[in-house]
């Protein structure tokens, strides 16, 4: 028989022995005691954590021969069975295997038979979430009422695939990840026992690289046994794991936060030229930079670092805004290695890109909150609406308008007609032409009825809109904000302090109602506009603008032609 790897050799086969899920185990331990067990139980958590041990451990203690209530012996007929994995009352199902409903049915035909040896026979249907979604339909039924002898643990590290209705019918239990401490106990443990030397250092590695999971630390250490002969030191692991080492990715992190772009590129084309992990690489800088902000925010005690490391990261954060090491993160974060792991252009791009000064978007200035323009007082006279170019002051005819003659065409003057008399336009000062760009946002003057900046007026938002889309270029997690707002959408309503806009398509809206990027198109509109607005997003269908028709137009539509009412008038 060949001999069991670390990771089912090791494997937990008492409650007390399960790592890191004390809420889980005390549990169960009070219903085996009180006899109170579910007939079905849904594990959920992350890969490694315990879920199918914890679901045989639990098909042991009910059927155990010598205990009955609480723990399982190990020694009996039943619990020997079920750790050799030749008891035929254990039934374990891998769900990504058998997806389809007839799995289940014939799963639903086997349940009505009774337990061979054992009291309760025991389903582990692992990996749950796979079932489709007539399989879970056929469960749902003996899930809820299965027979008296029937136990079911369903497993899975994905529960929110698990429909509502499997949901309601189980008993849930959330495993957790694994604490750094709590597996590096257990590793100890096991290295005791095969008479491993490992080097203190080593095994916190190998405990970090395993983010959480035993049976992957497990089995980097059954690895590194294989692998190396002598005792495990810390240069093993890396060599494993391809991991670096704190000393050139410190190197690289000094000379981002340096902004020394030279140093860094070549440091990085070094890494590259050596063969390792540029993957790895990149996330050890970013552990680096989330070192110095530990130490930048008085955080430092809760990282485990030697002496030197700590006085290095001490001198970085002395040197350097909080702005700029969560940027560096933020940034390095976002480096994508999956298309081409070796490949150095996207760690090169974001090393450039952090050396950069900011650009800032140009914003229009608000006007001082205090000063407003003092009204123009105008003399006792009719309202007169300006005229784009001064009125002839020789009265006009009204057209003729006659039937078309047959292939005669009458030529057209280029002075447009008049179609109704005018009166003169009454002498006033003109007006000054101002723009949206200069005296509106410097003077806090509207061009349209001399309101000031910040007077909630429709009119005057609809007309400044633009400076909102040229505010948000380059805002959001994706700088692309101003793209979601050009062009699908318009302001159309304007509610005591509330912007409504009106969007065409559902996707826009749904974006920018979202919480996170509804704040930014806030603030940006308050900065522009000098007020406290909201915004109220709704659907709105969008119109094709029409030219307004004149008499003149509908004229000609019905067969009329333009006679020149005016020889020798002025053109």
């Amino acid at each position: 028989m060949s001999p069991q790897v670390f990771y089912q050799k090791w494997r937990s086969r008492t409650l007390a022995e399960i790592v890191g899920q004390e809420h889980i185990t005390q549990t169960l331990t009070n219903a085996l005691a009180s006899d109170r067990v579910s007939h079905a139980y849904l594990f959920c958590g992350p890969r490694g954590t315990g879920k199918t041990s914890t679901g045989r451990i639990l098909a042991k203690a009910v059927n155990c021969l010598e205990n009955g209530k609480g723990e399982p012996c190990n020694t009996c007929q039943i619990c020997t069975a079920i750790n050799e994995g030749r008891d035929l009352d254990l039934v374990e199902i891998d769900a990504a295997s058998n997806t389809g409903v007839d799995d289940i049915r014939k799963l639903r035909e086997n349940v009505n038979y009774s337990p061979d040896l054992a009291k309760y026979k025991v389903y582990i249907i692992d990996e749950v979430h796979m079932l489709s979604t007539s399989a879970f339909n056929a469960l749902l039924k003996t899930l809820e009422e299965p027979p008296a002898h029937v136990i079911f643990v369903l497993a899975t590290t994905e529960i929110h695939k698990i429909p509502a209705t499997i949901l309601s019918r189980c008993q849930r239990f959330d495993f957790r990840r694994i604490a750094l401490d709590a597996i590096i106990g257990r590793l100890e443990y096991i290295c005791k026992e095969e008479g491993i030397a490992v080097d203190p250092h080593a095994m916190t590695l190998i405990a970090k690289a395993a983010t959480g999971s035993l049976r992957d630390a497990q089995n980097l250490l059954e690895r590194l046994t294989i692998s190396t002969s002598s005792n495990i030191g810390v240069q093993h692991v890396q060599e494993l794991l391809g991991i670096t080492g704190d000393q050139r990715a410190g190197q690289v992190a000094r000379h981002i936060l340096q902004k020394d772009v030279t140093a860094g590129i070549t440091a990085v084309n070094a890494i590259a030229n050596d063969g390792l992990d540029l993957r790895q690489f990149t996330k050890e800088v970013v552990e680096q930079l989330r070192g110095v902000l530990m130490m930048k925010i008085g955080a430092g005690g809760t990282l485990d670092l030697t002496k030197e490391a700590e006085d290095e990261m001490k001198k970085l954060a002395s040197t350097t805004s909080a702005d700029q090491i969560l940027e560096a993160i933020r940034l390095l974060g976002q480096v994508n290695h999956n298309a081409e792991s070796q490949s150095t252009i996207s760690l090169e791009l974001a090393i450039v890109e952090l050396s950069l000064p900011k650009t800032t978007t140009a914003v229009p200035a608000q006007p001082a909150p205090a000063q407003k323009p003092a009204p123009v007082k105008q003399q006792a006279q009719p309202p007169v609406q300006a005229q784009p170019a001064p009125v002839q002051k020789q009265p006009a005819q009204p057209i003729q308008v006659q039937p078309p003659a047959p292939k005669v065409e009458a030529p057209v003057q280029q002075q447009p007609p008049v179609i109704q008399q005018t009166p003169p336009p009454i002498e006033q000062p003109a007006p000054t032409q101002v723009t949206p760009a200069t005296a509106d946002v410097k003077t806090g003057t509207s061009e349209l009825d001399g309101l000031p900046l910040g007077e909630k007026n429709l009119e005057y938002i609809q007309k400044n809109w633009h400076y909102v889309i040229q505010a948000l270029r380059g805002v959001g997690s994706t700088g692309n904000l101003d793209a979601l707002l050009r062009s699908a959408c318009d302001p159309i309503d304007l509610e005591d302090h509330t912007i409504v806009l009106g969007f065409y398509y559902p996707f826009h809206k749904d974006k920018i109602e979202d919480p996170k990027y509804g704040h930014m198109v806030e603030n940006t509109i308050n900065k522009v506009f000098g007020n406290d607005f909201k915004i109220r997003c709704v659907l709105t269908p969008r119109e094709k603008k029409q030219k307004k028709k004149t008499l003149l137009d509908t004229a000609i539509e019905m067969g009329a032609e333009i006679i020149n009412d005016n020889p020798g008038g002025n053109q």
